[in-house]
């Protein structure tokens, strides 16, 4: 990279210092004796020449220098304008040297382009550690948009599957809810019905001897928790089972049915299975 920079400066120059000392001998040369032009041409072009090897030397040491800058733009300028007045004033068709005349002023940058480069120049092991350092980055940047497409990905899923098992849930209650409420429309018109009501009051009859309870809906609802004191309460004799039957179907007048009685049995904190409350229940009615 520094050939690239150095030689078109190189080239430039030379091409530069070269016109001017051919355009000096010949303008001059009328004028004077050649050698005299010869002289001229060679100081110009060598005085631009040592300032330039100074400047490359202040620049070798990272030091710089505005007064041997100013002097080398000097001469870059005093050749330029020895090539233009030339062109302009002894040639009969000056666009020829018109068109070389920028060279001076062109050599001259590309210097300043190269030092410029050599400012910022880095070695091969420190842009090679760059290098590493943007490729990692840019695979950490890769990794972190991968693992967030995934969790997106899968947070989708999941909100997906919930939704439809939810879904789903929801028909089926839908669905049971439709069911119990026909099955229950049916019974509450079984029992509203007049033939029906004997009916199922006849069969109660039959199920609890010498009882004419009128025949009641299953309950549907909610299941009211059992206290934990029920847990732990002592089973009752068939006899205290009997007393506490009687009592609490007496407690009102007329008689209790077998249900609110059950129900009332369990709220006062007594304990009894379904079959021995039902037997008790034969017993004393």
């Amino acid at each position: 990279m520094k050939a690239k920079t150095a030689l078109p400066a190189v080239a430039m120059t030379a091409v530069s210092m070269v016109l001017t000392l051919a355009v000096v001998v010949m303008w001059l040369g009328t004028a004077m004796p050649w050698p005299v032009a010869l002289v001229v041409g060679l100081g110009i072009d060598g005085g631009w020449l040592a300032t330039l090897a100074y400047e490359r030397r202040l620049a070798a040491q990272g030091d710089h220098n505005r007064a041997v800058t100013g002097v080398g733009w000097s001469f870059g300028l005093i050749a330029t304008g020895v090539l233009v007045t030339h062109a302009l004033t002894a040639e009969d068709n000056p666009g020829a040297w018109l068109a070389v005349a920028w060279l001076p002023v062109a050599a001259k940058a590309l210097w300043l382009v190269h030092g410029l480069w050599e400012q910022t120049a880095l070695t091969p092991n420190a842009l090679g550690a760059i290098q590493g350092i943007q490729q990692e980055a840019r695979d950490e940047a890769a990794v972190a948009r991968a693992r967030l497409r995934a969790e997106a990905v899968t947070e989708e899923t999941r909100l997906t599957a919930v939704t439809q098992a939810g879904a789903r849930v929801a028909r089926i209650q839908a669905k049971t809810a439709h069911s119990l409420s026909r099955a229950w429309s049916t019974l509450e018109a079984a029992r509203k019905g007049k033939d029906t009501g004997r009916a199922l009051t006849s069969v109660t009859h039959r199920v609890t001897p010498d009882v004419t309870s009128r025949w009641e809906l299953p309950v549907w609802g909610p299941a009211e928790p059992v206290a934990l004191a029920l847990e732990s309460a002592p089973a009752l004799t068939d006899a205290e089972l009997d007393a506490q039957v009687d009592e609490i179907r007496h407690s009102e007048h007329p008689a209790l049915s077998y249900r609110e009685m059950a129900v009332r049995f369990r709220a006062a904190g007594h304990s009894a299975s379904e079959v021995r409350l039902r037997a008790a229940w034969k017993r004393v009615a």
